[in-house]
């Protein structure tokens, strides 16, 4: 199950660090490749030498390799894993994550991560049982990342209680059955996710487009890797990275993902259209760039309508088929919404207002209500957009047959 695997393991300074030293061992003998990260206050505990004996690699702590100002790349290593475990997790390097604190090579890598997490935390019990760390903990499961609960028993201060940080018997066991299987929800499930704006040419250097950027079908596209996923990803033009393990497509008009979408249609369960397609395109493409004549003072484009690829999934999809599709709207949202629910033969649908400060194209960040097919409303507040992602992934999950 872990045969080939990159495993990014994350070391904090607890002293449950000498339980790394096992842990890499019995994920080297499952033959997963190790890469460890360890904060500086981990190396009080248990020696990069250590932990790069057993892992056969270099222990990287640091965001500076030497003297060189030679780097480690926090986004490469995080791009490079297929799971990132942080074991022991303190409640210090809980607490940075939880909040988005980036102080070490750690925390940095933990933000930039797009695969699934894992935190194994390790505390005294009192510290454990604080609300604070409760609530930081919590707000971990919000972001969809996984907590494997720390054991009962004699503490490091003396104290008898939870606090102990997983066995790594147990760590192992949870990846290799519970984690790559049970626990991850949409495993074995196909996604179709459309994301990003649609150009439509007028000519070879003029066009009609809006203004998304992709940044929440993309970020919706990892969310559904991260629950164990296959996901297809058929995008606009878009400056945006193409996320990594996801079987993209790009396009550049409302026809190419129309034909695109019909064509990966059938292998699908789940289909999400977050792409802002546009409506209308002109009804002729000029071949050669358009002049400015003297005398002219307006132009005249006729338009006709794009194909609705929303309405034709509606018509094509099958009863065990789920389709989630947008509406961003400027007014008479809710309602506006809910026919789209009806004449696209959706399951939920996510409605965005551009009346919603910090929400809509361009943005980091956006405020969301889902309404499902019986017109019950789930209103978020404003969040990342990675957040909302999980919002809605999670409120998919829940309906899926």
């Amino acid at each position: 199950m872990l045969r080939g695997k990159k495993i990014l393991l994350g070391v904090s300074g607890s002293i449950a660090a000498y339980k790394a030293a096992l842990l890499i061992r019995l994920l080297v003998k499952e033959q997963a490749e190790v890469q460890v990260i360890a904060t500086p206050s981990a190396c009080s505990f248990i020696t990069p030498l250590t932990l790069s004996t057993l892992s056969k690699r270099p222990v990287f702590t640091e965001f500076v390799k030497d003297q060189t100002g030679q780097w480690n790349n926090h986004v490469d290593l995080a791009v490079w894993a297929d799971i990132l475990i942080i074991a022991p997790a303190t409640a210090n390097t809980v607490a940075k994550c939880a909040h988005g604190l980036c102080d070490n090579l750690l925390s940095a890598v933990y933000l930039s991560a797009k695969c699934p997490v894992v935190f194994a935390p390790a505390m005294d019990l009192d510290m454990y049982l604080h609300p604070s760390v409760q609530d930081n903990l919590k707000s971990l499961k919000n972001y969809g990342n996984y907590i494997i609960d720390p054991e009962h028993g004699e503490l490091a201060s003396g104290l008898i209680g939870q606090g102990r940080m997983a066995e790594p018997e147990q760590i192992v066991e949870f990846l290799k059955g519970d984690f790559f299987s049970k626990k991850l929800p949409l495993i074995g499930k196909k996604v179709l996710i459309t994301a990003g704006p649609t150009y439509e040419a007028i000519d070879p250097v003029r066009f009609i487009g809006n203004r998304s950027s992709g940044k929440m079908g993309y970020a919706i596209a990892e969310a559904c890797r991260n629950f164990g996923a296959e996901v297809k990803l058929i995008s606009g033009p878009s400056h945006l990275e193409r996320p990594h393990n996801i079987d993209f497509v790009g396009v550049e008009d409302a026809e190419t993902m129309y034909g695109e979408t019909l064509r990966a249609l059938p292998d699908a369960d789940i289909i999400i259209l977050s792409a802002a397609v546009a409506d209308y395109k002109p009804a002729i493409v000029h071949k050669e760039k358009m002049k400015k004549g003297a005398t002219d003072e307006s132009l005249n484009i006729p338009l006709e309508r794009t194909k609705d690829i929303a309405a034709e999934v509606g018509k094509l999809k099958r009863s065990n088929q789920v389709s989630v599709g947008f509406a961003l709207e400027t007014e008479n949202e809710q309602k506006n919404a809910i026919g789209k629910i009806k004449s696209k033969n959706l399951d939920f649908i996510v409605l965005n207002s551009l009346k919603d400060q910090g929400a809509g194209f361009g943005y980091d960040t956006n405020k969301v209500t889902i309404i499902d097919k019986n017109n019950t409303l789930y209103a978020f507040d404003l969040k990342s957009k990675s957040e909302v992602a999980n919002d809605i992934v999670l409120q998919l999950i829940k309906i899926l047959p």
